[in-house]
């Protein structure tokens, strides 16, 4: 998972992958789409997205096309959601205890 994370960290792979959410793409046609960065950092983009397993590429005779791997997302979404849930959690429980505290104080 922390492929995942150090590959979404960087800002045009997040766009990439927006690119290629519902449609697959040819790499010419998602390098077309930023004009101020060449095909071959385009080509390193789609190729650590594809390591960390967040798109799948495929090949049409020698063109090669992308799209969003939809399942590995949804794992890295249930992730962030773990780390988050548990962190509201914890800041509930924190925030009972301190009401609880208060209440106590009080009276």
């Amino acid at each position: 998972m922390d492929t995942a994370f150090r590959a979404l960290a960087e800002p045009r792979r997040r766009e990439i992958l927006k690119h290629v959410w519902s449609y697959e793409l040819p790499a010419s046609e998602i390098a077309a789409r930023f004009g101020d960065v060449t095909r071959s950092a385009i080509s390193q983009h789609l190729g650590v997205l594809r390591d960390a397993e967040l798109i799948t590429e495929r090949r049409e005779g020698v063109r090669r096309l992308y799209r969003a791997n939809h399942h590995q997302m949804e794992l890295v979404r249930r992730s962030l959601e773990e780390y988050w849930g548990g962190s509201l959690d914890r800041l509930r429980s924190l925030a009972e205890s301190a009401e609880r505290e208060k209440g106590n104080s009080d009276g």
